[in-house]
Order: structure tokens, then sequence, then C-alpha cells
């Protein structure tokens, strides 16, 4: 296994996480159910910690991919880029789960408004995440591109009929 598989394998985990702890919280606020909530904190934490080998691993997986064809090194400067701010909003998310967890446990009267604020982070970060999480995917999936010209059916194929 190279830097970029294990790359691939960890740089879903922060941006999934966010996401699921966004619906659990959601879900917690709306059912009044305080251990759901706290379910929530524990994934954004778990997000946090994951967004550490996410971002690590990514020297290396520019390292492998950086000499094939149709890879731009402005592709990987701009992820690179994102990803370095991506990290620390998802340390910060991770920070402000632990204080909202600690103050849920002794101040019930600030919890809740920490919560909305907790939830309120997510959402910005999820916005974050979705442009980390595409600027990679354009360096190798040329699908999601809007700068590739995809040839039509018969452009590029030798003609059989000159035999």
């Amino acid at each position: 296994m190279n830097q970029a598989h294990l790359h691939l394998i960890v740089n879903h985990l922060p941006i999934l996480g966010i996401l699921f702890g966004i619906l659990i919280l959601v879900a917690g606020m709306l059912l009044k159910n305080n251990t759901v909530k706290k379910t929530a904190l524990g994934v954004f934490v778990f997000a946090a910690l994951c967004a550490i080998p996410a971002y690590l691993t990514g020297e290396g997986a520019e390292e492998t991919v950086e000499n094939l064809a149709g890879v731009g090194e402005d592709m990987m400067e701009t992820h690179e880029e994102l990803a370095n701010i991506f990290l620390w909003m998802a340390i910060a998310l991770g920070g402000l789960a632990l204080f909202t967890f600690f103050a849920d446990r002794t101040q019930k009267r600030s919890a809740s408004t920490l919560y909305v604020v907790t939830l309120v982070c997510a959402l910005g970060a999820m916005v974050f995440a979705q442009r980390v999480g595409t600027s990679g995917g354009n360096i190798r999936h040329t699908e999601i591109r809007s700068d590739v010209i995809v040839p039509h059916a018969g452009q590029g194929e030798s003609e059989k009929d000159d035999d």
C-alpha cells in the first residue's frame, strides 16, 4: 500500500464524520435527547482526529501522482491549501465539541447555546469540506472536472474500413 492509497482510505473520514455529526446533532436537538447530542460531539472529535492523518498522508500521495498524465501542479496546490485550512477548521470543531461536552456536564444553561454554536460551526466546516473533497477529486477524477473535453463517439478511433 502506497501513500496515495493510504490517503484515499483516510481522507473521507473527516468529511463524512462531520456530515454524520451534523445529522446526529440535528436529530438530537429535534428529539431533545442529550445522549444523541453528546454522540454527535464524539463524532466531531473523531472527525477532527481523522483529519490529522488525512492531511499528513497528502504529501506522500502528491509524490505518488505528481508525474502522472493529467495531474496538474496547480490542482494539487489548490487542494493542499484548502486541506490545510480544513485541517484547522476540523481541529477547532473538535475542540469546540469537547468544550460543549464538558459544559453540558457542568453548566446546563450555556450548553444549549454551545450546541447551536457547534452546529453552525459544523455546517461551515461541512461547506469547506465539500470544497476540499472536490479539489482532491479533481486531481484524478476527470469526470468531475469542467476543463476536460470528452470526445464524441467515433472520435479518436482508427478507421477500420481502410483495411
